[in-house]
């Protein structure tokens, strides 16, 4: 008899240990693990423990002998019009030219490696060249601000950077270069190599013996051999930075073994990827997704995982498919905000190819909204995976597990259950309660101990760790997700925003996500934030931005007041009077970071006249612009 899914999930909790032992046979081990899970210094938890193991081996040298002549890499870019297919035993070599590389300039076990790079081949070799000698990554989005680049090399302090010349997006270049130089000119740690892949994009300056050209060392070490150094499962594999609400920047730290085991058992579970098969995610390696689900889960079952390079509208928005088409996709993993771009495009884009060897779309990141959800499913005929999870946890902590349970149902507007291992419950905020009633709101936790794949601590900051995600709670030994939730009758969890977006109308808490997706179901809107602005009478009071499917219906002002007064009525009829905005204001765009998430506090900050702060990860600089000059109106 088959598992259902609740009876192993509810295994993976009370019999965490054997449940977990099962699954760390999904990946190479040099030495099997003494213990699996270490809860000796709660909120800390230590995973495969004494286990020896090594992130490149079970990504590429496994392989490599079985595989060899399979694709591993898919390298498209629409920027240069550059495609590229690296087989399994090809990516081998590269990967250890590329640890042969770092090594000559000093990298040892522990020693940090921070990559400045855009979507290309050599970004994810040298991910899987720093693991390999036990050294630990830093990845920050390429294109970052240099202000906020130099504060990540002053905490990660790194021996190595490896940046490009130049990325580009939308056919600009955007040099990286001079961007890295002034970072090195601001920070106080100084570090002893920058390696340089020149992509002829752009000019870059060259400081000898400091920068060292990529394409010369390489051809130096074309054949080497490095062998993989096997490090403690707890050993740490990468850092990658968080916003944080303080300034200083807060490094996620993950583990190896534990973040192998997780990504291999998600694979199955939750993405249901088989070896052999092409893995598309539109991400970027700056974030964990493309950590978890361009690099590491992919090659660690042995699919193909495509890097793409470009937007999801250029040559024109059939591009994504037809790399579905083309390459034989079988799991997609795209954003909501993607969609919505997709959305405003023409429909016959997304009729045009073969889809028929894509099992599933899977989209996070951010709250997918049910018109959306519906869209995307209707237009390309296939099932629509929402996931809900967090930098912080490296992987999904809600989803639906169809590898387990096949015909478990999705629910529009929900992302799902709690994944293997996580014990998640609903808590109230005053008290740490859990609340176990359906469709009542409450914080989304946690119990002690996090899953394997979860971060282990802050980056040099155990403290910050516990105080940050350990302490909201006094009742419960929590980990606190900052997120508002619901659940239903069936267990079905509905996120409804951050816990720091809630605006407080003359004593009623609403969720920005609950107005959002009531103005989301006026027919002519096609994106909406809504941030809460300071209001002398009621506190605050919600203002929405909306970007619509066709802004030539607004050209005179009173087509655009009958239009606000229009998607006022619907908010009426789906919320109430209370959940009215106090105005919709049409834009063309929307404030949102380069991985698509809206910038909330620039929004708000705006409406309030007050600076808008650090705007690195900004997507289009007009933006808040734009959203003044309408304000004005």
């Amino acid at each position: 008899m088959t598992m259902t899914y609740a009876d192993l999930h509810q295994r993976s909790l009370t019999d965490r240990d054997a449940f977990w032992r099962e699954q760390s046979a999904r990946i190479d081990w040099h030495r099997r693990p003494e213990q699996i899970c270490d809860t000796s210094h709660p909120p800390f938890a230590r995973w495969f423990s004494g286990g020896l193991t090594n992130l490149c081996h079970n990504a590429v040298d496994r392989h490599a002998g079985t595989r060899g002549q399979q694709a591993a890499l898919i390298y498209v870019s629409t920027e240069t019009d550059t495609e590229q297919v690296i087989t399994f035993a090809e990516l081998h070599q590269e990967v250890q030219t590329m640890a042969a590389m770092l090594h000559s300039l000093g990298v040892r076990q522990g020693d940090r490696v921070l990559l400045y790079m855009p979507m290309i081949p050599e970004a994810v070799i040298a991910m899987l060249a720093t693991v390999r000698l036990g050294a630990i990554h830093s990845v920050v989005f390429g294109g970052f601000a240099s202000t906020s680049l130099a504060s990540r090399i002053d905490d990660a302090q790194p021996k190595v950077i490896v940046t490009a010349d130049a990325g580009s997006r939308g056919g600009k270049v955007i040099p990286y270069k001079p961007l890295l130089d002034e970072a090195l000119r601001q920070a106080t740690h100084a570090v002893d190599h920058v390696l340089l892949v020149d992509r002829k994009l752009a000019p870059a300056d060259r400081l000898p013996p400091r920068d060292v050209d990529h394409a010369k060392l390489r051809a130096q070490h074309l054949q080497a051999k490095v062998p993989c150094t096997w490090v403690d499962a707890t050993h740490p594999s990468y850092i990658l930075y968080t916003s944080g609400t303080t300034g200083k920047p807060k490094g996620v730290q993950r583990d190896t073994g534990g973040y192998a085991v997780a990504l291999a058992a998600s694979m199955e579970h939750i993405y249901q990827g088989e070896p052999g098969e092409t893995f598309l995610c539109v991400s970027d390696i700056g974030w964990v997704v493309g950590h978890s689900y361009i690099v590491y889960g992919p090659l660690i079952t042995g699919m193909a995982t495509i890097i793409y390079e470009g937007l999801p509208t250029r040559p024109d928005a059939a591009i994504w498919w037809s790399l579905v088409e083309k390459y034989k996709v079988s799991v997609m993993f795209s954003s909501p905000t993607a969609i919505r771009v997709l959305k405003k495009q023409d429909p016959a884009c997304l009729q045009r190819h073969d889809l028929s060897s894509l099992k599933h779309l899977f989209l996070a990141g951010e709250p997918l909204d049910e018109p959306t959800g519906r869209w995307i499913s209707e237009a390309i005929g296939k099932p629509i995976i929402d996931n809900y999870w967090q930098t912080e946890t490296g992987w999904p902590i809600l989803s639906v597990a169809h590898g387990v349970q096949a015909d478990l149902p999705t629910k529009f507007g929900s992302p799902g259950l709690p994944m293997l291992g996580y014990d998640v419950r609903l808590l109230d905020e005053a008290t740490g309660d859990e609340i176990t009633d359906p469709q009542h709101k409450g914080v989304v936790a946690i119990q002690y101990p996090l899953p394997p794949g979860c971060l282990q601590t802050i980056w040099g900051d155990d403290q910050r760790f516990i105080s940050t995600y350990w302490s909201s709670f006094t009742r419960q030994y929590a980990y606190n997700t900052f997120d508002w939730g619901i659940r239903d009758a069936e267990g079905y969890y509905f996120i409804l925003g951050r816990t720091d977006d809630v605006i407080n109308v003359a004593g009623h808490r609403l969720g920005t996500r609950e107005i959002e997706e009531a103005i989301s179901a006026h027919p002519a809107v096609a994106e909406v934030a809504v941030v809460g602005v300071a209001d002398s009478l009621k506190g605050q009071v919600p203002m929405a931005f909306a970007v619509l499917k066709n802004a030539s219906t607004i050209v005179t002002v009173e087509q655009q007041q009958a239009l606000e007064a229009d998607v006022m009525r619907t908010v009426d009829q789906q919320l109430g009077a209370v959940g009215r905005p106090a105005r919709v204001v049409f834009v063309n765009v929307l404030p949102k970071t380069r991985s698509g998430k809206l910038l909330r506090r620039a929004i708000q900050a705006v409406c309030e006249g007050r600076d808008a702060g650090d705007l690195t990860t900004i997507e289009d600089p007009t933006a808040l612009a734009q959203l003044q000059a309408q304000l004005k109106r």
